[in-house]
């Protein structure tokens, strides 16, 4: 079975930084596009970052702030998210996902970030 475990987030002041993990078991993420969503309550699910599978590209959603968040993968099981200077509108609870070559998509379950003025 494919599984992620989302990990890193906590509390933090506005301006703070946090780097989210998110573990990938049962595949290796080479063939998958990769990304971080978050939602916070009373919205919709937002994209925050994504890689795709094939070229590698990294592509942010449009309510990021430039350069304040950065996506890598780590490794073939591993993907990093730091998020750099944030803002109250940043709290949300976020989670990782893969999609695989047919489409299907894994989420891992999700990890908080609470940001305080």
């Amino acid at each position: 079975d494919v599984q992620l475990q989302a990990s890193g987030g906590g509390s933090v002041q506005t301006g703070g930084s946090l780097r989210l993990s998110c573990r990938v078991s049962g595949v290796t993420l080479d063939d998958y596009a990769i990304g971080w969503w978050r939602r916070a309550p009373g919205t919709d699910r937002e994209l925050v970052s994504c890689i795709n599978a094939g070229d590698g590209e990294t592509y942010y959603g449009g309510s990021v702030e430039p350069g304040r968040f950065t996506f890598s993968r780590g490794n073939a099981t591993f993907t990093v998210l730091q998020m750099n200077n944030l803002q109250p509108e940043d709290a949300a609870m976020y989670s990782c996902n893969a999609r695989d070559i047919r489409g299907i998509t894994y989420w891992g379950q999700g990890t908080l970030v609470t940001v305080s003025s």
